[in-house]
């Protein structure tokens, strides 16, 4: 059986899971042609993806053209959803990259054009939405050029644009598709489009010939190449990731679907055409469904009836029901019932799934993204997938009682299934963490854990705030309480001063007025004192405190007496040493169309940030800032509202900075607002 394995990647908003929904429909996959806005594709079936209109989880999809089984991983255009696009990415051997004719290249497709690149795939460049009011192939070709790297060209023009949008020049063949009522006829190029399509087949010609030597050398002693000839090498170099080429369609009106499939059926490779995959060791397999066993944990996710799918691509041997195989990542032997292949939110029970197959195994609930299955006897380790740092958090806090006593179990399961996701538990503020790849994502997880029947609310994460001085401050703490019998005494003399440790404590007693005994009680409560801070109530840093004085009662001093003598001094001690707020500074990195460049810039300004330097690359700038971590808490909407979803971001702790005065005021008084309420 003839097999391609194709992730259909895109940024969000360039008709990826419509094109889909259209080429299933063409070729006869389904019998009725689905619409995102009804929530009727084959695609996005979820209820999540239904009322948002966009694809969240990816979809295994197959169709058949040719006689060949083209199996579709219908990706997420949100980068929110990295994960869901990293894990179709590995398992395919193919990519069929859409890009909007309206909106042209956008930083999600770089992305995903990069994630291609790190795996050596094969690609062909739909350019859809050829339909639509502003439609540019020409203007989106450019941006391809600019802004992707590698050897691209069109293999086909457009007969028309916009409403009158028509057909293909097939730029190869010297012929054009005409489409009406649905219907595909071929014709002669049209004479007004002859010297345009002689034009571009010659770059077509020139970027064939550049990928084989034998042709390049008849190329340039002008020998004559025939057709044949032409075809072969172009294929051959689609095949082999030297050439991508770029091809006009609309999938609102089904054009350029034929051509399209013909272009992945004989240049996009088979499974057992790809290279050996290789084990974090050094090991390879090659694709040999006769080979030892060896595949990977693509994607999880939990079905309330089926309970929880693990996602498989098998790269070598063969698996069958009821025998063993190894989890190398877990080191647990499983042996699964029942084996599936996948047809959107349908699992189809197979006798077995060899190599190259995207199947899946149910109800084994120790598997996990990333895992790796091989046999016991020849065990490999492809390691985990690679996956960014998450950009977005929220406090996760239990609506109920009885919801608090489920949320730990349901927060496990939401991991599981989702390796992008994270979660921490903040000692400081005493909130748990969930964090993600964007606002998206998270309302999404939060919604996961109200269909697992746990209610939660989703706040903004307190900030971190700490305290310093900018100078020193000297100070006693006396601490004295006489009652019947013993009493308590304790007294000793701090000074504190700023420094670039995060905390130091010495002692410079002499002449043992203090004894030495208790000089550690007296660390002990400056510690616990600086933990709660004297300006807001927020722990201290960069601060150095030296005891260097006091005195003691023989019978009425105790080390409880000197810690607490101790956090009295510190407070009266950091009154005079000019204390001051300090909050989290962050370093963001912003990708945006260079249109959006100067925005995003003013923007961060606007948020207290400073702008650390530009790199542009092609069409698209990346901006870095050092910024407040209270000013991008919700930056993920925020960017995705200036830039129509076009720009991504990076975020990772820099370092602590002084909050301007005018800030601290506000942050001080509500902080003891709540303290005195607590």
């Amino acid at each position: 059986m003839v097999v391609r394995n194709v992730a259909v990647v895109s940024h969000s908003g360039a008709g990826k899971s419509s094109l889909v929904e259209a080429l299933l429909f063409r070729t006869g996959a389904r019998d009725r042609l689905g619409r995102i806005e009804d929530g009727t594709t084959a695609s996005d079936y979820t209820e999540a993806e239904k009322r948002r209109k966009i694809s969240i989880t990816t979809s295994v999809l197959p169709a058949k053209w040719q006689d060949t089984t083209i199996t579709l991983l219908d990706s997420p255009g949100y980068s929110d959803f990295v994960g869901e696009i990293r894990g179709a990415m590995r398992a395919a051997d193919s990519a069929l990259v859409v890009v909007s004719a309206v909106s042209g290249v956008a930083v999600g497709t770089e992305r995903v054009w990069k994630t291609a690149d790190d795996f050596a795939m094969p690609r062909i460049i739909a350019v859809n939405k050829m339909d639509r009011e502003r439609a540019d192939f020409y203007g989106t070709l450019r941006d391809i050029h600019e802004t992707l790297p590698g050897d691209v060209a069109a293999a086909f023009l457009p007969i028309g644009s916009e409403a009158s949008f028509r057909g293909l020049i097939d730029l190869l063949n010297r012929k054009a598709l005409l489409y009406q009522d649905g219907k595909l006829t071929e014709g002669p190029i049209p004479a007004e489009e002859e010297k345009l399509a002689e034009d571009y087949r010659a770059k077509l010609v020139e970027a064939i010939v550049e990928t084989d030597d034998a042709l390049m050398e008849r190329y340039l002693a002008d020998e004559p190449v025939d057709d044949d000839q032409l075809r072969a090498a172009f294929e051959n170099a689609v095949h082999a990731a030297k050439l991508y080429p770029v091809v006009p369609v609309s999938a609102l009106k089904m054009i350029g679907l034929e051509p399209l499939m013909d272009l992945i059926v004989r240049g996009m490779r088979g499974p057992q055409e790809r290279p050996a995959v290789t084990g974090v060791d050094g090991q390879e397999r090659q694709p040999d469904p006769n080979g030892p066993f060896a595949a990977r944990v693509w994607r999880t996710a939990v079905d309330p009836f089926v309970g929880k799918i693990a996602y498989l691509r098998v790269w070598s041997g063969t698996m069958r029901p009821a025998e063993g195989v190894r989890d190398v990542t877990r080191n647990l032997e499983i042996r699964p019932a029942h084996l599936y292949m996948l047809n959107g939110k349908d699992l189809i029970e197979v006798s077995e799934l060899p190599a190259g197959a995207i199947g899946a195994i149910t109800k084994i609930p120790e598997l996990q993204t990333g895992d790796t299955l091989a046999e016991s006897t020849h065990q490999i380790d492809f390691g985990p997938l690679e996956l960014p740092e998450t950009v977005s958090s929220a406090a996760i806090h239990a609506a109920s009682r009885a919801d608090e006593d489920k949320l730990g179990a349901a927060l496990h399961k939401l991991l599981e299934e989702d390796p992008t996701l994270r979660l921490r538990r903040d000692a400081e503020t005493a909130e748990t963490i969930l964090e993600g790849m964007g606002h998206v994502h998270l309302e999404i997880a939060v919604e996961k854990l109200g269909l697992m029947g746990v209610k939660v609310q989703a706040t903004t994460p307190r900030i971190p705030y700490r305290e310093t001085v900018k100078t020193a401050g000297s100070a006693q703490g006396k601490h004295k309480k006489q009652s019947g019998g013993h009493g308590q005494y304790g007294d000793c003399w701090l000074r504190v001063e700023p420094t670039t440790e995060d905390f130091s404590f010495v002692s410079e007693v002499v002449g043992g007025t203090v004894p030495t005994k208790f000089i550690p009680s007296i660390e002990k409560g400056v510690e616990e004192a600086r933990h709660k801070g004297s300006l807001a109530g927020y722990p201290v840093q960069n601060i150095k405190v030296i005891v260097y004085d006091g005195s003691y009662h023989d019978v009425d001093s105790s080390d409880i007496a000197f810690k607490t003598a101790a956090g009295i001094g510190f407070r009266a001690a950091m009154e005079k040493a000019k204390p001051v707020l300090m909050e989290p500074i962050m370093l963001i990195k912003v990708r945006v169309p260079e249109k959006y460049t100067g925005d995003i810039m003013s923007d961060l300004q606007g948020r207290r940030g400073r702008i650390q330097g530009m790199e542009r690359e092609g069409a698209v700038t990346t901006v870095a800032a050092n910024v407040p971590l209270a000013e991008v808490q919700n930056y993920s909407a925020d960017l995705r509202s200036m830039t129509s979803g076009r720009g991504v971001y990076s975020l990772k702790f820099d370092s602590y900075a002084e909050v301007p005065a005018f800030e601290a005021e506000k942050i001080i008084s509500a902080r003891k607002v709540e303290l005195a309420r607590a």
